[in-house]
């Protein structure tokens, strides 16, 4: 049973129809009197709770009534229907236990969505009740019910990590996935797509530490012939290219504040423009976040904006340091030699059991990706087909040598991939991160640039021009 609490009839009834159409039971209430008094006779399975009542604006009836829901039945659902003067009221109802808020006026699907993924989590919790905390299914179960060819390790919290994403997949929830640099966030996204229903439709990945604010709008909700001087033709933006898919937005945390209220804008409305058009697009994509910092600090420094944190993070999922997990090394490791010896036909490589014991105890701060770097250069640099420690011992560089001026290090000290990052770095602090300058000094397009940033994680804050 559906709750729909309002004190407009013409609400009541819209939301009626619309929930009955889709095979729900509906109830409504038009005051919170008459809303205590169903939930004090029934259980609802969802609440649709408008804030103001009567003549009151203020949203405090609605608040006053969520915390006196929250005390009846703390577990159900509740959806907070809102106009966009009320959002930092519906904010704060997110911290009492709303589900999700959503604006008026809304959008059918959308809401339907947000109704159906608040349901779908509601029974999974209560599916999961009667046990405090289940230990995490072995790896098989879970690949036998999931599709994770590309997640390696059998570590407790990675099986807890993958069990939860198996839960959330088929659903629509938005997700925020949190872990230091190189602990495999992408792949965790891209599995979270594979296993939902959106899994036949595009999943589309935006490093937004690589996008200056000035091509933000461009590169996220596209762009007309004519929108500035080098728009020659219309341009699709990656929202559009995820439509019915899954939206990967990498390094949220590198957004200005900017360009978080445009962002904000279309994950509540679901409705974007493309630069240089006055005809709004709606588009139904699943998002996922991901980054390295920590967004609730930067909310408190007014850095983040808190609307577009609880936006995005209905569920979120952190991944833990490969230090965190070193039964899993030598497990990566394995997999990436497996790989190598493909890629240069090699196909007697292999792990040493001495190297393959010795992998758990290998420090590495860039996690998964540092991992790989050392594997890869390890099997580029030996030529022995059992790669013993004393391989790796000799090809692991902990920190990378720095680029003097006028001496370049020793061959087989530093890969060419590792120059090139340093030669950008270096470039962006020269010219206090100006993309234009930077590209101009390494002699390579803006453009070409910015994959370079992606591809390194390099981030900078001043605009380009």
């Amino acid at each position: 049973m559906i709750l729909i609490i309002d004190d407009d009839a013409a609400i009541r009834t819209s939301l009626t129809l619309l929930f009955k159409t889709e095979g729900f039971w509906v109830k409504s209430a038009s005051s919170a009197t008459e809303a205590m008094r169903i939930l004090g006779e029934e259980t609802p399975e969802i609440i649709l709770l408008d804030l103001n009542f009567s003549i009151e604006t203020s949203g405090v009836e609605g608040m006053q009534l969520l915390r006196e829901i929250r005390v009846l039945h703390p577990h159900v659902p509740v959806i907070i229907i809102t106009g966009w003067g009320t959002i930092d009221l519906a904010v704060e109802g997110m911290k009492l236990g709303a589900s999700d808020f959503i604006t008026k006026p809304w959008q059918n699907q959308h809401l339907l969505q947000s109704v159906e993924t608040a349901l779908e989590l509601y029974t999974q919790r209560l599916a999961a009740q009667p046990s405090e905390k289940p230990l995490p299914a072995s790896r098989r179960k879970l690949e036998a019910q999931f599709n994770f060819d590309n997640i390696v390790g059998q570590d407790a919290q990675l099986l807890e990590i993958l069990e939860t994403v198996g839960r959330v997949a088929p659903t629509n929830a938005p997700i925020l996935i949190t872990g230091e640099s190189g602990t495999g966030k992408e792949l965790i996204a891209e599995a979270i797509h594979l296993n939902s229903k959106r899994k036949k439709h595009p999943f589309v990945k935006v490093n937004l530490g690589g996008i200056s604010s000035t091509l933000f709008e461009s590169e996220l909700f596209g762009h007309v012939r004519g929108a500035f001087t080098d728009a020659k033709t219309d341009r699709a933006g990656r929202f559009e290219m995820a439509d019915r898919g899954t939206i990967f937005l990498d390094e949220i945390g590198e957004l200005d504040l900017a360009s978080q209220v445009k962002l904000l804008r279309v994950l509540q409305e679901r409705t974007f423009e493309a630069l240089g058009s006055s005809k709004s697009r709606t588009v139904d994509v699943r998002v996922i976040c991901a980054t390295n910092r920590h967004l609730e600090d930067m909310v408190a420094k007014g850095t983040f904006r808190e609307d577009l944190f609880y936006r995005i993070n209905l569920i979120s999922i952190h991944l833990p340091a490969l230090r965190e997990r070193p039964g899993d090394i030598p497990l990566l490791a394995e997999y990436f030699v497996k790989n190598l010896k493909e890629i240069y036909q090699r196909p007697n490589l292999r792990l040493s059991p001495a190297a393959t014991r010795w992998m758990k105890s290998l420090v590495v701060p860039g996690n998964i990706r540092q991992l790989k770097n050392i594997v890869e250069r390890t099997v580029l640099l030996s030529t022995n087909e059992v790669l013993e420690i004393e391989d790796f011992q000799r090809n692991i560089n902990p920190a990378p040598k720095s680029v003097s001026q006028n001496k370049l290090p020793e061959v087989g000290t530093i890969t060419l991939e590792e120059m090139e990052e340093q030669m950008i770095r270096r470039a962006m602090d020269f010219h206090q991160n100006h993309v234009s300058k930077v590209a101009r000094s390494l002699g390579i397009t803006r453009f070409a640039l910015y994959r370079r940033l992606e591809k390194y994680g390099i981030t900078y804050e001043s605009d380009d021009v």
